[in-house]
């Protein structure tokens, strides 16, 4: 196992986190990026400085805002210039927002859109000039089993964005392929413990939309998926089974790597409805000639 340089963003808290410092843990220079190093969360990054002295692993706070062009660029010219280069990058920032399609505004799935897409955008058009030119590299995205597998409803701009961030990240993988540049996906399923998706949720803007939703047939529904969702994951799930999932594809040899990885305790069907749109996609670059495309190509 070489180490590598990896940017993962944010890393403030959740699987973000908890990545971050198993990556650290397993020997790799880790940049955990993350807005509002100075204020918000300059808790978080106080703690991760302090662990990396305290474990003697390489844990680095950033200062990175992934709706944030000049935050983008500027944090991957400081990681350069302080490591030479990046050798993965793990796109996991992401936000949930929670209760009824129709309460919530257009501009509010427009933010759900920009921090869980136009984000990874952001993000890729900084680092992978820098990727291109070594001819190696690895892009790790984290996904979610709601793109191909059950979904319960009020979780519509979450789930809409994050469908939206996978056929991204499946395109980018054909586009990479002949720089070198390696892609995997990462599919966790659904957690009610040991992220903070559900606390941190964002809320529907349109309160009048959401009264009508509560005074009518969906009164208190809210609480019922989230307790529904509650009882179907097991008592024993544990969210590390991603950071490690991650930690394994890292270190994996070039070329091996999986192009998904499913953790899902729940079992909702996505590692199946995945199995078969990433078979017809795959098919459908092997009738045109371009089955190449599937793997990267050895050029550094």
């Amino acid at each position: 196992m070489s180490k590598k340089i990896i940017l993962i963003t944010g890393a403030s808290s959740g699987f973000g986190r908890i990545t971050a410092e198993a990556l650290a843990r397993a020997g790799h220079t880790v940049y955990a990026s993350m807005r509002d190093v100075a204020g918000r969360n300059a808790t978080d990054a106080a703690e991760m400085t302090r662990l990396s002295a305290s474990e003697r692993i390489d844990l680095r706070p950033l200062e990175l805002d992934v709706q944030s062009e000049a935050s983008t660029e500027a944090a991957i010219e400081a990681l350069i210039a302080e490591s030479g280069r990046i050798d993965v990058l793990v796109h996991n920032a992401g936000h949930m927002m929670f209760g009824p399609a129709e309460a919530f505004t257009p501009e509010q799935f427009a933010q759900q859109y920009d921090v869980n897409v136009l984000g990874t955008q952001r993000v890729n058009r900084a680092a992978l000039p820098h990727m291109r030119a070594a001819k190696q590299g690895l892009l790790v995205w984290v996904s979610s089993s709601s793109s191909a597998g059950g979904t319960p409803p009020y979780l519509s701009p979450y789930f809409a964005a994050k469908a939206a961030m996978d056929a991204l990240a499946v395109q980018y993988a054909r586009e990479l392929s002949r720089w070198g540049i390696e892609t995997s996906i990462v599919v966790p399923g659904a957690f009610t413990k040991g992220t903070n998706h559900f606390a941190h949720s964002g809320r529907p803007a349109d309160d009048a939309r959401l009264a009508e939703y509560e005074a009518g047939p969906y009164k208190d529904f809210g609480e019922q998926v989230q307790k529904a969702f509650a009882e179907i994951v097991p008592d024993d799930a544990d969210v590390g089974g991603v950071a490690k999932g991650i930690v394994d594809i890292v270190d994996m040899p070039f070329g091996t790597r999986p192009f998904r990885f499913h953790y899902d305790p729940t079992q909702d069907g996505a590692d199946v409805g995945f199995a078969v749109l990433d078979r017809l996609r795959a098919e459908m670059l092997h009738r045109v000639g371009l089955s190449d495309l599937l793997k990267p190509v050895t050029l550094a």
